[in-house]
């Protein structure tokens, strides 16, 4: 009985529980996913798949074209999966267009055509994979998954090519996404490494477009790369795609743009796909469609913009490994230093065992060693060595080795004719050659960073052409889709129950907006509160104004005069909204009950009325109305109190005249990194812009033309100059005869023409350009020139102002030289010519007004989540001014402890 227990326990003992078998394997298969399906290795840059489909290529090379269906049979000898997946492998290697030359119709990424069956398809190994993925004699070998072959474990690439090709991947618990980088810049900042620097490639792709590279963190995991379609302007009613984001396909990029429409983001009126060799997607805009407004919405609202979260995950050491893409192609570029050294090594050893055998034979044939009486009389291979070890010893210390049996076999071997025809000054010949080999072998080792430099930039010249990078790398300005959405919904108001939305259509109409905007409204109490388009919001009875919220507007200005509900007394203000909290409720009164609001007025650029105010008749009254000119109050906080107007009570207040904007011109900066106008003080100061003024801009084929200072816009990357168009300004510009090669100058003034329309201001024959452009009064220029039949170099100075008088835009011009001209050089600084602002002579009184008047101080105002931010207000200067109190009644100090006097 005690012996039954015991067998029991034992048994028991080497039972493994059924939750551990299933942890067991699914590690088991976790770790086979990730080894030998999903990842690449990180000296190779292959999956298994994508490495057996070489080898079978190389297997089956000849020269010539396999059938693709072809190639994925034999691949099956070494791949334990079907064919579906091979095949689809196999496309996607052909169509990165690097290691195999294709035959058929392989499929398009760009257009997202998929690749015809395999039995129509043909493939072969490029010369570029046959020159740096195959060496035998470095492959590391091992037996297929059946036994029967051998495969390689990893392929002997002598280049970064995980980094070239890209590489994606979904394993168990983790993934891996490596973006394609260009060929040329990783062999050359592979020279980089080897020189001893880090490198810093950013990502190339295939489909072109534009990237902004900013947030890449190296590729490593938190990375993010934008990826823009480049969208330029046919007219002013035809968009044109030329080139997409990588991960997307025309007919997918399509397809977001018409399911944008149908929800009313853009507004287009059809689309068509022209599409071939290169992308040509044009689309066609509905009538008064802003196209600088919709490229923006494109990238808001469609696939034009994508984002990208790279993922960089390798094999190592049989492990995974998340990586920067620098750090793998430091590996890499050691894992090539390191292959061209094996190889070397090799070739030495080849190089040494051909002079060795060679001088093997010299010595055995110039000796006579074939004839002697002891090699002729030997009946056995033991006995035959033996006696060529004695008649070898001589010569065994000028060999660079030990001789072996197998080398006196191959003696041997060699048949009596060639022994009797052998040259010996050949034979010396070939050795030396064979030793200026080995001489330079051992160089090229001793030098082995500057040979693999050498390599690298052999590559870069065989088979670098036409591998120029195709993605533009941009800085990108973050659109705002709220700001750019398609005013597609009516908005209606219902004043008195205090009911707004899309969905009263019974009510008042107020005004078209998107379903992404913010909507403000204004009450007879004071309040005002910002709320999201909805189909149906109470806000408060007795609506007095509702309009598009814009958050930081500082342009539009409120003007407002409201009664407070404790004294009576009328105040009046003019104030801006910026930040607010949504959906709460903000006074714009003194607080007081009963305070209501008499005359309100929103201004989209800071205007200022004039109103009448009538009083209710008193007895002490002798006036019973007045003007009131809101130029005349200064812009404030919204929580501020406002000046008192009166603190008689109101009959009514009438609008008397309509005032202008109270504001300065608005600031305008261009931002070369973004190619975007703003008021955020980025880049470039343009000035200060007032309704009418307008924008020029130069273009390097000689055309100009005249633009909005809207911040929407977007600028020809062509553009050569950009500054706020003064008509008065007088150009000077050199520009060559596109048939006759001469250069002319010219003067003249840009003709202010409509906003949008280009016109060339040089000779329009083919091949003219503009050489220079210049706004400065005094431009001076070097010309370089051959004189006469002798063609005698001459330099000459000469001032464009002196040569020329102004004349109209379309004018031709003269002659910049009499001679051959071979460079114009322009020497006049522009900034520089002008002159600085000479300041007035102040005294010290004067210079603190000054100061005073230029000053802001910052001024809390509620923003998102009640928090404080600053709002700039102007500082007046003051005035000192005598005067006495009669009367204490007539004194009131505001909530913001300003004194006033009424």
């Amino acid at each position: 009985m005690e012996e039954n227990n015991y067998e029991n326990e034992e048994v028991l003992h080497n039972v493994t529980p059924i939750n551990g078998l299933y942890e067991n394997w699914f590690l088991d298969y976790a770790s086979y996913v990730i080894l030998d399906r999903a990842v690449p290795h990180i000296h190779d840059g292959l999956k298994p798949v994508q490495r057996r489909i070489l080898h079978s290529l190389k297997e089956m090379d000849d020269g010539r074209f396999n059938k693709a269906a072809n190639v994925i049979g034999n691949t099956m000898k070494y791949h334990p999966h079907g064919d579906a997946s091979i095949g689809d492998a196999m496309v996607q290697i052909g169509q990165k267009n690097l290691l195999i030359d294709t035959q058929g119709n392989w499929g398009d990424p760009i257009t997202g055509d998929s690749a015809a069956a395999p039995r129509y398809i043909e493939a072969r190994l490029s010369k570029f994979a046959l020159d740096v993925v195959f060496n035998p004699d470095t492959t590391e070998w091992q037996a297929s998954y059946d036994g029967r072959n051998k495969e390689p474990v990893t392929l002997p690439v002598k280049f970064p090519l995980l980094l070239a090709q890209g590489a994606e991947g979904i394993a168990v618990g983790l993934a891996t996404k490596v973006m394609p980088h260009n060929f040329v810049e990783l062999i050359d900042a592979s020279i980089e490494v080897l020189k001893g620097n880090r490198p810093d490639i950013l990502p190339d792709f295939q489909t072109g477009g534009m990237a902004d590279f900013s947030a890449y963190n190296e590729g490593q995991r938190g990375g993010k790369v934008r990826v823009r379609a480049k969208i330029s302007e046919l007219d002013k009613k035809t968009l044109v795609i030329t080139e997409i984001p990588f991960s997307t396909t025309t007919i997918g990029l399509i397809d977001s743009i018409i399911a944008a429409n149908d929800k009313g983001k853009i507004k287009i009126k059809k689309i068509e796909d022209n599409t071939a060799k290169d992308v040509e997607i044009l689309i066609h805009l509905a009538p008064g469609i802003s196209p600088d407004v919709t490229i923006d919405a494109l990238y808001a609202f469609t696939a034009c913009e994508t984002s990208i979260s790279p993922n960089t995950c390798v094999i190592k050491g049989d492990k995974p490994h998340f990586m920067s893409v620098n750090d793998i192609l430091i590996e890499s570029t050691h894992y090539t230093k390191n292959l061209l050294k094996r190889e070397l090594e090799i070739k030495l050893h080849d190089l040494q065992e051909k002079i060795f055998f060679s001088s093997l034979l010299k010595i055995f044939i110039q000796e006579g060693m074939y004839k002697h009486p002891e090699y002729e009389n030997s009946s056995n291979f033991e006995e035959v060595v033996k006696v060529l070890h004695q008649l070898f010893e001589p010569f065994k210390p000028s060999l660079y080795r030990e001789i072996l049996p197998e080398d006196f076999k191959r003696l041997i071997d060699k048949p009596m004719s060639s022994i009797t025809r052998f040259d010996v000054k050949k034979a010396d010949e070939q050795m030396a050659a064979l030793e200026k080999e080995i001489t330079q072998v051992k160089k090229n080792l001793k030098n082995l960073t500057d040979f693999a430099i050498d390599y690298f930039l052999r590559l870069k010249e065989k088979y670098g052409k036409d591998r120029g990078r195709k993605t533009e790398i941009r800085a990108f300005d973050k659109v705002e889709a709220s700001q750019v959405a398609l005013a597609n919904t009516k908005f209606y108001v219902n004043r008195e129950d205090g009911f707004v939305g899309t969905g009263l259509r019974k009510d008042e109409y107020v005004f078209d907006c998107s379903d992404l905007d913010d909507i403000i409204v204004f009450r007879e109490d004071g309040i005002c509160l910002v709320t999201k388009v909805q189909d149906k919001t109470f806000v408060g009875k007795g609506i007095l104004h509702v309009g598009v919220f814009k958050k930081n507007d500082d342009r539009t200005i409120y003007n407002m005069i409201y009664k407070d509900g404790k004294t009576g007394t009328s105040y009046i203000k003019r104030f801006a909204v910026g930040g607010v909290t949504r959906d709460k409720e903000y006074d714009l009164t003194k607080g007081t009950k009963g305070s209501k609001v008499l005359y309100f007025t929103a201004n989209p650029n800071g205007e200022a009325e004039v109103v009448n105010v009538a009083l209710k008749p008193m007895s002490k009254l002798r006036k019973l109305s007045f003007d009131l000119d809101f130029a005349e109050t200064a812009i404030k906080g919204r929580a501020s109190q406002g000046n008192i107007a009166t603190k008689y009570a109101v009959k009514k207040i009438t609008l008397k005249s309509k005032g202008v904007s109270t504001l300065a011109g608005r600031r305008i900066w261009f931002d070369d990194v973004v190619k975007r106008l703003n008021e955020n003080g980025h880049g470039r100061f343009l000035g200060e812009f007032q309704a009418e003024d307008k924008i020029l801009c130069v273009f390097a084929d000689g055309s100009y033309e005249l633009s909005s200072f809207d911040l929407t816009n977007h600028f020809d990357d062509k553009m050569v100059r950009m500054e706020k168009f003064n008509p008065e300004a007088i150009y000077s510009v050199i520009h060559q005869d596109g048939k006759s090669k001469v250069y002319y100058i010219k003067r003249f003034k840009f003709e202010d023409i409509a906003i949008g329309k280009r016109i060339g201001f040089i000779n329009e024959e083919s091949g003219s350009k503009m050489i220079i452009i210049t706004k400065a009064q005094h431009p001076i220029v070097k010309i370089e020139a051959l004189k006469g039949k002798s063609q005698l170099f001459d330099e000459s100075e000469v001032n464009l102002a002196e040569l020329i008088d102004v004349k109209g835009m379309k004018a031709q011009g003269n002659k910049l030289s009499p001679h051959d001209v071979q460079k114009v050089t322009l020497l006049t600084d522009e900034q520089a010519e002008e002159p600085e602002e000479e300041k007035p002579e102040t005294s010290l009184e004067e210079d603190e007004v000054d100061e005073l008047e230029n000053s802001t101080v910052e001024v809390a105002d509620e923003a998102d989540g009640d928090e404080k931010q600053p709002e700039k207000v102007e500082v007046k200067p003051v005035k000192k001014i005598d005067f006495e109190i009669t009367n204490p009644d007539d004194i009131d100090i505001d909530d913001k402890g300003q004194l006033g006097l009424f």
